[in-house]
């Protein structure tokens, strides 16, 4: 089975833990039936989201983010055909901006739209060396 490596970038509407707790246990029962990991850096202005699996379980999990009215200006960063996943055993983790290397003004400015491959990968290799630690 040939994997894919899908990365986006969204702006929460209305960002609030309730929100993203729906958000994740959604996510999260959906991954896990459809072979979908991954992981979501987010903060207050921003989601970045990983999502790794056979390429037409991420197509219909990026169809519904696209639908999904709680994101705003949603954009693919990166697709990309991957040998092995960084978050095998994460149906869907979560990461409050812990690994987070840019500041909101950097946003602003365009920066995520200026990275590079290995910069937005590099964000989440460090999501993954942390979670090697936590269980799934």
């Amino acid at each position: 089975m040939q994997l894919e490596r899908l990365v986006y970038a969204s702006q929460p509407f209305g960002f609030e833990s309730a929100t993203l707790n729906a958000i994740l246990f959604e996510a999260r029962n959906l991954n896990a039936k459809n072979g979908v990991t991954g992981a979501l850096i987010c903060r207050a202005d921003l989601y970045l989201q990983l999502l790794e699996g056979p390429a037409k379980a991420l197509t219909a999990t990026y169809g519904r983010i696209l639908r999904d009215d709680r994101h705003v200006d949603v954009r693919e960063l990166l697709r990309e055909p991957t040998e092995t996943r960084l978050f095998p055993d994460w149906a869907m983790l979560d990461d409050p901006a812990r690994s987070w290397f840019w500041s909101q003004e950097e946003i602003d400015a365009g920066a995520l739209d200026r990275a590079s491959t290995d910069e937005i990968l590099a964000a989440f290799a460090r999501v993954a060396e942390g979670a090697a630690a936590e269980p799934a």
